[in-house]
């Protein structure tokens, strides 16, 4: 399935190997990794196109079905799930109605999801006329061709997800490596940077930013040095924190963004790392509050730009500034359903 702007394969938990190792060589040569053209799987040779969704009932009252992302590696042997994937989540929804793990509720069908990687909820909500999913409509996203059936997801209590805290560190800002950053985890681990502060303008495309060997160089350093800060330990062989390179919109959104996920620059943006930067842009004293243009009022839409369009978060914010809640609008395609190998 097409997941926002990722792909992956969508597997019941129960038809996967219950020992971690022999699922994980599964998935490995399912994606036909480590290699970096997966010329021998079903991977695209991008990490937007080697993920897994792993989907079962659950046991959790008030809850659908359980939800575990694992980020398959393209050119190292490793399966992570150290992250979660608000892209991939677009798709869970409309799987487990297909695979009847929920029963259709009329026109539209809310999908209670429990996020195994970082013990949250998130709610989504499927199109279903006549108690069948269709994909089809006439929403659109960035990074994606044509219009399909719109696919809200709203996460609650995301903050701290992996890192125990919003603001891991209790700073709105630290410095290291020499370079003003934020450690900021609202949803997904992001480490938000000034894109002048390591010699970047913010609006490079993907394709320069992956061949600027130095400037990854140096945000690498930055990476390695704060996953203790950020209660991630050793983040080496980890695919987060994710790397936020934050600039001045200028599409009349609220800030502009290149993100690195995290050896490779992303084609858009990550649905929770766009949270998690939308959420920095709040934080007085941010790099990303500093180039930000933030609307007023309780109930705040930022627009985060990116390499191919932008992506549209909703925050609901408190008297007291924290936010309660993040909504953004997503899409999801059903690509093949049959038998892989492994």
């Amino acid at each position: 399935m097409r997941g926002g702007t990722s792909k992956g394969g969508y597997f019941f938990k129960a038809d996967l190997p219950a020992d971690i190792a022999q699922r994980d060589a599964f998935l490995l040569a399912v994606m036909g990794s480590p290699d970096p053209r997966q010329i021998d799987g079903m991977g695209g040779a991008d990490p937007l196109t080697s993920k897994v969704a792993v989907v079962s009932r659950s046991a959790r009252e008030g809850i659908d079905v359980d939800y575990l992302f694992l980020q398959v590696f393209v050119d190292q042997a490793i399966v992570t799930d150290a992250q979660n994937c608000g892209n991939i989540l677009a798709g869970v929804g409309p799987f487990a109605i297909e695979r009847g793990l929920v029963s259709a509720t009329g026109d539209e069908t809310r999908v209670s999801i429990w996020m195994e990687n970082t013990g949250q909820v998130a709610v989504t909500t499927v199109q279903t006329p006549g108690g069948t999913v269709t994909y089809a409509g006439d929403a659109a996203i960035d990074g994606i061709p044509g219009t399909h059936a719109p696919i809200p997801l709203e996460f609650r209590d995301t903050a701290g997800s992996s890192c125990g805290a919003l603001l891991p560190t209790g700073n709105a800002l630290d410095v290291v490596e020499g370079v003003r950053v934020t450690l900021i985890d609202n949803g997904m681990p992001c480490v938000v940077m000034n894109a002048a502060d390591v010699g970047a303008t913010g609006y490079e495309d993907r394709e320069t930013l992956d061949a600027d060997m130095a400037l990854k160089a140096r945000i690498e350093a930055i990476r390695l040095a704060v996953g203790a800060r950020m209660n991630l330990g050793d983040v080496r062989d980890k695919s987060v924190p994710k790397m936020m390179l934050v600039a001045p919109p200028r599409n009349g959104g609220a800030v502009t963004v290149r993100s690195f996920i995290p050896h490779r620059a992303h084609a858009s943006v990550g649905v929770l790392g766009a949270v998690s930067v939308a959420t920095a842009c709040l934080i007085e004293g941010s790099p990303a509050a500093e180039v930000a243009v933030v609307p007023e009022g309780a109930r705040k839409i930022l627009s985060v730009e990116h390499p191919t369009g932008e992506m549209s978060c909703v925050l609901e914010v408190s008297a007291a500034g924290e936010v309660i809640s993040a909504a953004l609008l997503r899409t999801a395609r059903k690509l093949m359903d049959g038998i892989v190998f492994g």
